[in-house]
């Protein structure tokens, strides 16, 4: 990410001035925190910019600073901003928006905002909140969209996707509200329109894509801008769509049909679009060439990731595909470049200071991944303790790791852990 686009989306969460700030402590500092306040952090790259982080882990993994078992059920992923860590929950049929002290796991508030949803994979949320200054979104598994004080968690307003003529996907509403300016960006799914615009301030609606109809998936939408055109990327069950920011109006639709569950988000990079998705479907990459329309570059099965997410890191794509292993993949050309499947079993990535953060779904093992097209070599693993009792047989370890401020932060059900992988000072 170049300097200019880094301070645009610093801009957005922080204020000008800040952002400066903090451009230049990225240029001068040797370590430094950073936050991470939604689904695949302030960009959605799953990109940290921390710094100073452990270059390898000693046997057993890095230093553990607390566990929260009283987290609730579900897959809900974390939001971790300053102090405060926010995510999800769901214990005696309620689904509850949750926030903890990051440094020491204790409880600050929780917040009901809908019923139980059932599932034999696993009950209860699946989304990851986003966290706005004073304002806090949460989505439950049946579309409750929740507008919370951060601070307190008190509701300030709330919808559910069923206003905007959106049915609960086979396996609940997974997706992570976008906000961007005074709008908040989801996608309720079905005849009324995929996609629909919210006021912030009071979730009234601004705008649904009435010319986009499409059954709500899992994939959680981006934000992008080019030629002048400031646009919303999101991958549906048979397409990846673009649509105006301002108006919801299509700007361009390419095909890209999904097979029983389309989740990864997609990436945008200097006017190329990449998605991704599992059960066969693979991989593609799009040029925008004038903001408003779309040509395919390449398609191909190299990356057929499931749900463990994709990352683009320089010019290649990491992540795990099913029947591949983890997958370094040419973001240009679309080939593989390099791959590991003995050592590594499916899972969920993170990357952060030069390495991947890698959770396998089926026992917890988390690794510190140093991987890039000529080669990879894990530099460190543990297994996550304690775990769940309580999972769904059906059910694995789902949550994406996250790293904000010198932390780790994984979670299996109702259990959070948090590690300390910053180098000594």
């Amino acid at each position: 990410m170049t300097a200019g686009v880094r301070t645009r989306y610093l801009s957005r969460w922080f204020g000008c001035g800040l952002a400066i700030g903090i451009v230049s402590l990225f240029a001068t500092s040797v370590a430094h925190g950073d936050d991470w306040p939604g689904w695949r952090g302030a960009d959605r790259s799953d990109v940290s910019k921390e710094k100073g982080l452990l270059e390898s882990w000693p046997e057993g993994g890095p230093k553990k600073l607390w566990t929260n078992n009283s987290s609730g059920l579900g897959y809900a992923g974390f939001a971790v901003v300053g102090d405060k860590l926010f995510t999800l929950g769901m214990e005696n049929d309620v689904e509850f928006a949750l926030c903890l002290n990051a440094s020491t796991g204790k409880e600050l508030w929780r917040q009901p905002i809908g019923q139980r949803f059932a599932n034999g994979w696993g009950d209860g949320p699946r989304s990851t909140p986003t966290i706005d200054g004073e304002q806090a979104f949460f989505m439950s598994a049946q579309g409750d969209l929740a507008c919370l004080s951060a601070d307190s968690g008190k509701k300030i307003w709330a919808v559910n996707m069923s206003q905007f003529g959106g049915t609960i996907p086979a396996w609940g509403y997974a997706e992570s509200p976008l906000v961007d300016g005074d709008r908040v960006i989801c996608t309720p799914g079905n005849e009324k329109g995929a996609m629909v615009a919210l006021s912030k301030k009071d979730g009234k609606l601004l705008w649904q894509t009435k010319d986009l109809v499409a059954a709500p998936h899992y994939s959680s939408p981006i934000v992008a801008e080019w030629k002048g055109k400031r646009q919303y990327i999101q991958l549906l069950v048979d397409s990846v769509v673009g649509v105006d920011s301002a108006s919801g109006k299509v700007l361009w639709q390419s095909e890209f049909p999904g097979r029983t569950a389309v989740i990864p988000t997609p990436i945008f990079s200097e006017g190329k679009v990449y998605v991704t998705a599992g059960y066969g479907a693979g991989s593609k990459m799009v040029s925008l060439d004038d903001g408003s329309a779309a040509s395919e570059v390449w398609s191909n099965k190299v990356m057929k990731n499931h749900h463990g997410g994709a990352i683009l890191v320089g010019d290649h794509v990491y992540g795990f595909s099913d029947g591949v292993g983890f997958a370094v993949q040419n973001f240009a050309s679309g080939e593989l470049t390099q791959k590991e499947k003995s050592k590594i079993k499916k899972g969920a990535v993170a990357f952060a200071d030069g390495r991947f953060y890698f959770v396998q779904e089926d026992d917890g093992k988390v690794m510190l991944i140093d991987a890039s097209p000529n080669g990879i070599e894990i530099k460190g693993e543990f297994v996550m303790e304690p775990q769940t009792e309580r999972r769904s047989p059906s059910g694995r370890i789902w949550v994406h790791p996250v790293i904000a401020n010198g932390k780790l932060y994984l979670r299996d059900q109702e259990i959070i852990c948090c590690y300390d992988i910053q180098k000594s000072k």
